[in-house]
């Protein structure tokens, strides 16, 4: 942790007092799963605040920045920004996939590369920088790092796979769009979903995801391939 606490400050300028939380931000289920006898913390919890942080900000950001837009295309802007790949890909870029601590089987199997636990990494990060300094430190840091980014128009070309076929499958009208899990693979630190979407309850296809979000999305994706044929 030392290392990384060294990169918080010379890269963002940030010092945590509360060690254990940034400790615990940075540490994956699967790790904790191994050792027991520690009592170690994972980062679930945190993910679940930093998410909700996440999505404050970016939401203040576009309603400040977009004063003209409407609230669906916002909505559509910030799902883009928030998605699981994007989050993963603002992990990478500022270095912390190193520095997260794995199971060994999940280490073997590539979890340092997965975007579902890069995604989660990020949004624990910043449930523990909220817990430590408070929300204004996190508008900071998202704004040095993730908002330059918007800026530069990086998610306009985001697909938004659900998004796009609902509008395909409600030009006519409103019909009902669900989403089922017909199938869980794999262990519980690298589970694999197949998710089922269906139109007015009518199967159109289905997609296989490491998280449930990936699997929608790629149902979506594969019906919409499917109805442009």
């Amino acid at each position: 942790m030392n290392q990384l606490e060294q990169k918080l400050e010379q890269d963002f300028g940030i010092v945590f007092s509360q060690k254990d939380l940034l400790e615990t931000a940075f540490t994956h289920t699967s790790y904790a799963n191994e050792h027991r006898l520690l009592n170690i913390s994972h980062n679930e919890r945190l993910e679940f605040l930093g998410d909700a942080a996440l999505q404050l900000v970016i939401s203040v950001y576009l309603y400040n920045r977009y004063p003209n837009k409407p609230e669906g295309e916002m909505s559509k802007m910030r799902s883009t920004i928030v998605r699981e790949e994007s989050l993963a890909g603002f992990t990478k870029a500022c270095g912390f996939e190193q520095y997260i601590r794995l199971g060994k089987g999940e280490e073997k199997s590539g979890g340092r590369e997965r975007a579902t636990i890069l995604g989660d990494l990020w949004e624990a990060f910043l449930g523990a920088l909220y817990l430590d300094q408070g929300l204004p430190a996190v508008e900071k840091f998202l704004n040095q790092v993730m908002i330059p980014q918007v800026e530069k128009g990086n998610f306009d070309r985001v697909t938004d796979y659900k998004t796009a076929l609902q509008e395909r499958l409600q030009v006519n009208g409103t019909v009902d769009i669900t989403y089922t899990v017909i199938d869980e693979s794999g262990p519980a630190h690298a589970k694999e979903f197949t998710m089922q979407v269906a139109v007015d309850g009518k199967e159109l296809s289905t997609g296989l995801g490491k998280s449930k979000k990936l699997a929608e999305q790629a149902a979506a994706k594969a019906a919409l391939e499917q109805l442009g044929n």
